[in-house]
């Protein structure tokens, strides 16, 4: 069975392979440059919060970090949809396609094990190929983390570090296999694989914030964003009495006379001065300790889901067979 998928699969597992090294190489030479730039011209202390680092922090931001980052930022949804329509939506649906299930199931390897061995061993291959990139990015990211701070609970860095990116790549394969056995034509069913791994990608963004209730944070100045590194959930006001608002009382801090009302400046003269009359802000949020939970959280559910697929993948196939 290993040579058969080798000799079978080589094209994904090459092309695979081939995109992973031109990734890891614009890491290796983003995360020197960035080092050798701090190295060379940065002050000492910098990269970092002073005021002295800003232009350091944003050279490094703009040149070093933030072009690399958005290559790897389209990888939840277009590494996922690749995944599903190129190694999982072809293997099953390629044979149908071309009436070599017939013959291949009539070998001394059982159409289960046949399936079985299939889904294991390229999934296998999947598996690894997102923990490598995983890892590549997770040592790339620190090499920032004095000018980004810690981000690695937001959407767009929590989806590309960690085991979830396995568990999104392999929910994706097995998607791809059942949409194959489903609609038996490669091209329908690589369409139909990236058309729900786009819909299931927003879908568990937007319900991560349920992993876990969120915690409450009071805040003793006068910004409203929670600035601990975690993901912000949500914020109201509390009036002086200790009472939770949605919004102040209309006009209880006027801006001040020639200030536009709808500005950023009266914004936060009118926070400043709720906060002199002794409101103060709530936020909710998730602090960063939380990686680790919501990283198995999210994984479970995609293996849930990979599981559930692949077991309907076999049963089908099994069955339209007899």
């Amino acid at each position: 069975m290993l040579w058969l998928t080798w000799r079978q699969h080589r094209a994904q597992i090459l092309v695979t392979c081939g995109l992973l090294l031109a990734l890891g190489v614009l890491l290796l030479v983003s995360g020197l440059r960035a080092t050798a730039y701090i190295a060379d011209q940065a002050p000492p202390g910098c990269p970092g919060p002073a005021a002295a680092c800003s232009g350091v922090n944003s050279t490094i931001y703009h040149d070093y970090y933030h072009p690399v980052f958005m290559v790897f930022g389209l990888l939840p949804i277009v590494g996922s949809a690749l995944v599903g329509a190129f190694w999982g939506a072809p293997l099953l649906a390629a044979e149908f396609e071309r009436g070599t299930s017939a013959l291949a199931w009539t070998q001394s390897v059982s159409p289960r094990r046949w399936l079985v061995a299939k889904l294991c061993l390229l999934g296998g291959m999947v598996v690894a190929a997102a923990l490598l990139l995983s890892a590549m990015i997770s040592a790339w990211l620190p090499v920032f983390r004095d000018v980004t701070g810690d981000k690695s609970l937001e959407p767009g860095t929590f989806t590309i570090i960690g085991v979830v990116p396995a568990a999104w790549w392999l929910f994706a394969f097995v998607l791809g296999a059942a949409a194959g056995t489903f609609f038996r034509r490669t091209l329908a069913a690589m369409a139909v694989t990236v058309a729900l791994v786009a819909l299931t990608v927003p879908s568990v963004f937007f319900s991560r914030d349920s992993y876990a209730e969120p915690v409450r944070t009071v805040t003793t100045g006068w910004t409203a964003l929670y600035e601990g590194g975690g993901t912000l959930v949500g914020e109201a006001w509390i009036d002086p009495s200790g009472q939770e608002i949605t919004e102040p009382p209309a006009g209880a801090c006027p801006p001040p006379a020639g200030v536009d009302a709808r500005s950023e400046r009266a914004q936060l003269l009118e926070e400043e001065c709720l906060i002199d009359e002794g409101y103060r802000k709530a936020v909710y949020h998730h602090p960063v300790d939380r990686f680790w939970r919501f990283q198995w959280t999210e994984t479970g559910i995609l293996l849930t889901g990979a599981l559930a697929l692949g077991g309907l993948t076999v049963t089908r196939t099994l069955r339209r067979r007899r």
